[in-house]
């Protein structure tokens, strides 16, 4: 009798934590975000721009950056993630060129989040995370063609 209450519970046990497990492996498009997002954002403030609105278009950019990465970490705290796991950043173009490359980084990334979630908690930051990328390419499409009506680089 023992042995068959140990052997229910064990499977209990194991019921339970299967399902959390596949869980955890359902999403790496969290840690593709993260990292591009993590690019953006060096892409933007590794070089002072040039212009006080490109400078204001980027700094909005950045903070909406900033605010996606946190929801995303959030989100991928609640799948289990290793947030430790991202690439450096290396990058050495011009500034309207490395702000191109952030703008494609971050439609990437919108990419990634758009995949269904099962999670309902992580589903709203998800979708948060995603208003501010979209908010973040807009500021970046803002600088963008400021710097070039304006012959900033």
């Amino acid at each position: 009798m023992k042995r068959l209450i140990q052997a229910t519970l064990a499977a209990f046990v194991l019921a339970a934590a299967l399902p959390h497990a596949a869980h955890a492996e359902d999403h790496p498009a969290y840690l593709h975000a993260l990292s591009d997002l993590r690019a953006a954002r060096w892409l933007i403030k590794h070089r002072p721009a040039n212009g006080w609105r490109v400078a204001h278009q980027e700094d909005d950019a950045w903070r909406d950056i900033e605010r996606a990465i946190n929801e995303i970490k959030h989100a991928a705290i609640d799948d289990g993630k290793d947030l430790d796991d991202h690439p450096p950043v290396q990058n050495e173009g011009d500034h309207g060129g490395r702000l191109h490359q952030a703008r494609e980084l971050l439609q990437k990334v919108r990419g990634d989040l758009s995949s269904a979630e099962e999670n309902g908690h992580a589903r709203g930051l998800k979708h948060r995370a995603i208003h501010h990328v979209d908010n973040a390419i807009k500021h970046l499409d803002y600088a963008i063609h400021d710097g070039e009506r304006h012959h900033f680089w």
